[in-house]
């Protein structure tokens, strides 16, 4: 039964548009995407039943939530939707890929060459949609607010800048030696590589928490508009939002981002936008390391170890870095803004499935997975 009421949150503001409200038939399970206690006026002939009856002056009965036990809405962590998972599975399938063109012989200039060519299709194509999109939309054909970033913008620009690193920089061939840093083989054949990419991680930590943003806090990374009390509406992204919004100008952005139904915000904001591109270069990155790791290490026992060690690393890292929370600690884990946090727990999961896989499929057999090669290759055989 639909039940009307009204929404008020700790400090008696109205926010029933804000949040996503379910009640039942006895009114007595009430679940909300809320973050703070709610107070409920309810205006349901039945729910006075259950709860009392209005007051003489007509007024609806009030009931706190820890009376209703208010319950949120259960969410959980996407780690492996398309976006993350392809950045990831790329990175890997870039180190099989290109170790295997160096060894037989093919330039390195004539493998830049390829990347850039793959890199321009991929933006060209993001952009493409983006029109159809806008086209869709609004009505309108015109470039004055086609969105210029997007999903496939990101992937080639990752790709672009992780290949062109590994087409530089990568070896030919591996030697393997033996010595007191046999287990850190694969990290020492790209200490040059994990250089730049950690370099590349400090400088959007740097501008993440230290940029000035005019009329925000520095290191702001909540949405703005009514979230907090609006205490900072014109916020949204903090300093992701802001370099986007100075480079691109606003009718180039994505206009009605997640934040924009739960808090009414104002400021249009990208979710792949220029800043969290460089933390999605870390997630090809860390995929690249896994490929890495097959191309090192022959045998199967010497792989798990090495990919499960990663798996630990990388999720005690974003554990730390989260305080092992969704939305605490130093850099909580933000899937808008492709915190740190997020990045590196969603690489450790990755791992953990790399490995899961790899043992199910390549050393025990158990399954053969001819449908995805069929799939693969069907795919395969319509582009050509």
């Amino acid at each position: 039964m639909a039940v009307p009421v009204i929404v008020l949150d700790t400090k008696g503001r109205c926010n029933n548009s804000n949040l996503n409200l379910f009640m039942d038939e006895a009114c007595l399970d009430v679940r909300s995407n809320a973050l703070e206690p709610l107070t409920i006026w309810s205006l349901s002939a039945e729910c006075e039943k259950d709860l009392g009856t209005p007051s003489t002056d007509g007024a609806a009965p009030m009931v706190r939530s820890e009376l209703l036990a208010v319950r949120r809405e259960k969410t959980r962590l996407r780690s492996l939707d398309v976006f993350r998972g392809f950045l990831w599975i790329m990175g890997v399938s870039m180190a099989l890929s290109l170790r295997s063109q160096l060894r037989s012989s093919v330039s390195r200039w004539k493998l830049f060459k390829k990347v850039l060519y793959r890199s321009i299709i991929l933006v060209t194509l993001g952009i493409l949609l983006n029109s159809i999109a806008n086209a869709k939309h609004t009505k309108s054909t015109s470039l004055a607010n086609l969105r210029l970033p997007g999903v496939l913008q990101r992937i080639g620009l990752s790709y672009f800048i992780v290949a062109t690193l590994e087409t530089l920089l990568m070896k030919r061939e591996f030697f393997f030696e033996y010595g007191p840093w046999l287990v850190l083989q694969d990290v020492l054949e790209s200490w040059l590589q994990w250089l730049v990419i950690l370099g590349l991680v400090a400088t959007h930590t740097c501008l993440t928490f230290l940029l000035p943003v005019e009329g925000c806090p520095t290191g702001y990374l909540g949405p703005g508009g009514s979230y907090n009390y609006s205490s900072h509406p014109n916020c949204t992204g903090g300093a992701a939002g802001y370099i986007d919004r100075m480079v691109f100008r606003n009718e180039h952005l994505y206009q009605k981002p997640t934040c924009y139904e739960i808090y009414q915000t104002t400021l249009p904001y990208d979710p792949e936008g220029l800043l969290g591109t460089l933390t999605s270069i870390l997630m090809v990155y860390l995929g690249v390391q896994a490929g890495r790791i097959t191309l090192c290490y022959h045998y199967a026992y010497s792989r798990v170890v090495r990919w499960t060690s990663w798996a630990v690393v990388t999720g005690l890292l974003a554990g730390c870095l989260c305080n092992f929370s969704r939305s605490d600690g130093v850099v909580p884990v933000n899937k808008n803004l492709w915190s740190v946090s997020y990045v590196l727990a969603t690489a450790s999961l990755a791992f953990i499935l790399q490995c899961i896989l790899y043992i199910w499929v390549d050393v025990k057999r158990w399954m053969s997975c001819n449908l995805f090669r069929f799939a693969g290759k069907l795919n395969q055989a319509k582009c050509l």
